[in-house]
Order: C-alpha cells, then structure tokens, then sequence
C-alpha cells in the first residue's frame, strides 16, 4: 500500500506534467524566416572558413542556433533545388531537373556525347507547397526574390503566396539595370535610381514582417544574390580591391575535368556581393528584434547550390571542397545550413548528420503544427528531433543530374550512405568512390579497391532513380568525337572591371 506522502508527491509530479503539457499546446507556433541564397557556396560564410569575405550577420546566426556542416541542396543547379524545398520531394518526383530554361533535347546543339534528359518548364499548380500548407495552417505568406519555376501562371502568387516581390521566371536579375534600379521586373516596382536590389528585398520582408506582427507569417526571401551578373556596390567593391592588396592575395588555378577551378577567395566584386547579401539578412532580423519576435520565429538561411568556380567569371572557391555548381562533387551539392530556433536549438550548436533539401517541407509543417495534404508522399523527414539535440535514423541521400550544366559538369548520379559517397557518371557509367570522412576534399577514389560497396551503392541507386521515375540521357546521333565538346571555356582575366556586367558562359540559372 503506498502512503500518503507518496500519494501527495505523485499527484504533485502528474499535476506538473498536465500544466506543462497544457502550456506546450498552448503556445503560439512559430513564425518563419526561410532565406535562400542563389550560387553560394558552403566556403562563402565566415562560420565555415572564408577569410576573404565578411558575413558578421550570418556568423552571429550561427552563433545563435545550429551550424549543419553536411547540409546538401538537391541539385547541384538551381531550379530542381528549389521544387525541392518547396515540395518535400527529390526534383526527380516534381520533373523538374535542370534550371528552368536549359535547352531540351530537341533544341540541343552541343557536340556532346549524350542528349539531357527532357524536363518540366516548371512547378506543377497540383503539387502542394511549404507556402500552402502553412497557409492552410493560418499563416500569412510572403516571397521576395528569384522564383525561376515557370513562366507566369506558375509564379508564387499561384502557388500559395499572399505577396511576391520579385518572383518571376527570370533566373538571374536581367532586366533593367540588373541588382540596381530600374529592376524592369514585372513583380517589383522600380525603386529610386541606383537602389541596391538585396537591400530592397530585405526591406520588403521586414515591411510584411511589421505589417503581420500580429499573426503567424511564413516569409521566405529567395534571394537573387550571389548570381551573376557580378556587380556590386562601388564602395564595397573598393573595400574588398583594398583587402585583396593588403592580404596579398593573387588568383591561384586548379583543373577540374575540361575546366580551370578558382583556388583563392580574392574576387573583390564576389565580396561585395556576399557582404550585402549579409547586410540584408541583417536588416530583417533586426526588424524581429525591434518586434519583439526573435523568440518565437524560426530562422533558416541557406544556398540552392555551390559556389560558382568554374564557369559564369569564376568568382569563388569551394575549397577543401572540390568542384562547385554544376558538378557532382562536394562543392556542387554542399551547402551552409543555418537554424536559429530560440527554446528549441542549443546556441552555438554543430550538427554533422547528412541532411538534404526536402527536409525543410516536413521539418516546418511538423514545428508549425501544420498538415501537408492526405495521402501526400514526402521524401523529406522531418529534423525537428534532430534541431532538439536528438538523431536520425540512418539513412541514404540522393542525386541525379541528368544534364549538361554551364559550369564544365556531365550526365551523374550520387548516393550517399554513412560516410560514403558514389558518383555514377552517365556518360560512360563510371563510377567514383570516396570516404568523405577521410576525404572531403574528394581526392581519392576507392572504387577499385571496394568493388562490393561500389556494387552496394549503384544498385541501391538505381533502386532509388527507378521508385522516383528518374530520366536518362539518352546517345547523341550527333556527336562528333573530333570536335570539341563544347565543355571547355575560357576563364577570366584576373580582376575583371567592376563595370564588366556580361561575362562568359553566364548561366541564366
């Protein structure tokens, strides 16, 4: 028989638990602040290695919540990435696979030795968004920035935002003059002359912040920096000319298949650029600040793929990562991950688990106590547990790229399980092995000495591209062996000027 002091401190201990559950459902959920970085590489923020460039705002976000060292886009190109982040799914399952304007096979010209795969022009109106799901959920909805997932008709106002400023088809800012105004873009009134697109971007986000202090919000900043053209402020750009003369810094040259690779961060108007990407994060999370938000909003920052290093002027380096945008390796696919969630994220937290672009759907529906729709397939898992300190099961990651990117790369696939990555190239289905827990940098392959788990590995990433319905490349009637390939391209002089908008091989994704 239990006495009655027992009895007493047992009631105490369930009254406790039912007042704390009663206050966990009672508490508002969170508003969120999802920043999407176009071109930026993982190297590009001061919290994971770059000297060069200056991103105290971001620093201090990471400072302030969880630092993913192996957080990956889902296409080392911009378009699938973002269907992906959108939807919850792998860009094989949306169709989208290549930026969206990429040449389909029957308007291929390049002597290649294989024709890419066809792909959709862009995000299907039946597929259910993170922005309609939160919507549903009571949540009022903002995009700001590059869209790049079809022509009107298909732009965010159609897929569940109540406001877009700046979303159209575009890949880049191409219309007016560029990242100043006049923007020329249908979506964003002109601002005065020589306004700084970032900036007001920044400040149309912090304005529907304000405007919705009162009620949850989803704003979702899809910026168009750090895309080409590469222009910057004219006094950040002398800024980082001086900085590049007082370190001493010189542009350095590797080799990456057909392509020179950039080996130094020195590129004085790639500087500019990520610092005034930095300064416009830093204008939105002061406006949560004087709101008194902070506490109860979720921010995400990160990039739809790598740093640009082979192609489109050159202007970064992705190392110890190898490769950058376009490419399969590392600093294609490798992203920085940032998540500031007071209460919920330990500050200063680093978290190594693999996590990939459909993740953000299921991780922001479950924190905002949302639903996707019945019966809807995710490939995503939800990190919420992961961001409370706890794991994941184990599990693969995947990619395909069925294209002829801008930036020197071919037809490939990746998995990656634990600490070991495959890349299976479609050209002439080699494969490549790597330990990335040994070898982040890639410069090893394995395959002929693990010829089990390179088996392993294809078959289960065959499995994973036949269960998503992934298209291949299929054998170019066209192509000639003699001439170039059309892969090769010629870098740029060292520090082009500052006044230099049209650049090679610029990539309108």
């Amino acid at each position: 028989m239990k006495s009655p002091l027992f009895s007493l401190l047992a009631g105490l201990l369930l009254f406790g638990a039912a007042a704390e559950t009663s206050r966990a459902a009672a508490a508002p959920a969170p508003n969120i602040v999802f920043f999407l970085a176009d071109d930026l590489g993982q190297r590009d923020l001061g919290r994971y290695g770059s000297t060069f460039y200056e991103t105290p705002n971001l620093d201090r976000l990471a400072q302030d919540g969880a630092r993913f060292t192996a957080a990956y886009a889902a296409c080392p190109v911009c378009s699938p990435t973002r269907a992906s982040i959108l939807t919850g799914k792998y860009p094989q399952r949306t169709g989208v696979t290549d930026y969206i304007g990429a040449a389909q096979p029957a308007q291929w010209k390049r002597n290649t030795r294989l024709l890419p795969a066809p792909y959709a022009d862009r995000l299907a109106l039946e597929e259910t968004t993170l922005a309609e799901a939160l919507k549903a959920a009571g949540y009022a909805t903002f995009f700001g920035g590059k869209w790049h997932l079809g022509p009107e008709g298909s732009w965010p106002e159609n897929q569940g935002f109540d406001v877009n400023m700046g979303g159209i088809d575009r890949g880049g800012p191409y219309g007016g003059n560029k990242y100043f105004s006049p923007y020329g873009n249908p979506r964003l009134p002109d601002g005065p002359p020589g306004e700084h697109l970032p900036d007001r971007l920044a400040r149309e986000a912090a304005k529907f912040i304000e405007a919705n202090k009162d009620r949850r919000f989803f704003a979702y900043l899809a910026f168009y920096s750090v895309h080409t053209p590469l222009m910057a402020r004219e006094d950040l750009r002398k800024k980082y000319e001086e900085k590049r003369r007082r370190l001493g810094l010189e542009a350095k040259w590797g080799r990456e298949g057909e392509r020179d690779v950039r080996l130094v961060q020195e590129h004085a108007v790639y500087a500019g650029m990520v610092e005034a990407l930095d300064l416009a994060v830093g204008t939105v999370l002061a406006k949560l600040d004087e709101l008194g938000l902070r506490e109860n909003t979720i921010v995400v920052f990160t990039s739809d793929n790598g740093g640009l290093s082979t192609s489109e002027g050159w202007p970064t380096s992705n190392l110890p990562l190898r490769g950058g945008k376009g490419w399969m390796y590392e600093g294609g696919i490798r992203e920085p991950l940032l998540v500031r969630w007071p209460g919920t994220v330990q500050a200063g937290s680093i978290i190594g688990a693999p996590v990939s672009s459909p993740d953000f759907f299921p991780t922001l529906v479950e924190a905002a106590g949302a639903r996707p729709a019945a019966g809807r397939a995710l490939d995503g898992v939800s990190l919420v547990s992961l961001l409370k300190g706890g794991s994941l099961p184990g599990r693969a990651l995947f990619w395909h790229y069925p294209h002829y990117g801008n930036q020197g790369g071919a037809p490939s696939a990746a998995v990656r399980r634990g600490d070991w990555k495959l890349i299976e190239w479609e050209e002439d289905k080699r494969a490549e092995l790597f330990n990335l827990a040994q070898d982040l940098g890639e410069k090893t392959d394995l395959a002929a000495q693990e010829p089990r788990r390179v088996e392993q590995l294809r078959a289960e990433l065959h499995a994973w591209q036949k269960n998503v319905g992934a298209k291949l490349p299929a054998p170019n009637p066209a192509y000639d062996p003699a001439r170039p390939s059309g892969r090769e391209a010629k870098r740029p002089e060292a520090n082009p000027p500052a006044s230099k908008a049209k650049l090679p091989n610029t990539d309108p994704g």
